[in-house]
């Protein structure tokens, strides 16, 4: 048995000029989960984080993503949800980022692979339970719960 959770945290250079796109890029992606919140759900993510920080003046991106599916499959996921959506990739303002990532996966996996920076330590509350076993717990929870109101 393997943990449902993966992940990684890439960082890489936010290409001068191109900061402007990386915050436009994210209300157009609030849009689209606010218009269709399942929208992501095909990357099976517990957890998906993007800032930018500095060094020495430049500004770097570091996305950070837990999820259910192991690396090179989010990613062939990840690519198919831009082809699908039209949303482009908040990381088109990196330096090096593939041109053909919604349609070529494996310029998506070669990317986060190059700029992938490994933890030495992680930690999970639930390292065996998937969202998908999340939500379906979460249901019946509320289910139960309107039940006990019901006979109140």
């Amino acid at each position: 048995m393997t943990p449902a959770c993966y992940g990684f945290s890439v960082i890489a250079k936010v290409i001068p000029g191109m900061e402007e796109h990386l915050y436009n890029n994210a209300k157009v992606m609030e849009k689209a989960i606010a218009d269709d919140p399942e929208t992501l759900s095909i990357l099976k993510a517990h957890y998906l984080r993007w800032l930018t920080f500095t060094i020495k003046g430049d500004t770097y991106l570091m996305y950070q993503a837990i999820f259910d599916t192991d690396f090179d499959k989010y990613c062939e996921d990840a690519s198919y949800l831009f082809g699908k959506t039209g949303i482009r990739a908040t990381f088109e303002a990196l330096e090096g980022w593939p041109t053909d990532y919604a349609t070529n996966p494996s310029s998506i996996v070669k990317f986060f692979r190059e700029h992938q920076c490994p933890s030495f330590l992680e930690y999970s509350e639930h390292p065996y339970v998937s969202c998908e076993e999340i939500r379906k717990a979460l249901t019946l929870k509320a289910s139960f719960s309107d039940m006990l109101d019901e006979m109140q």
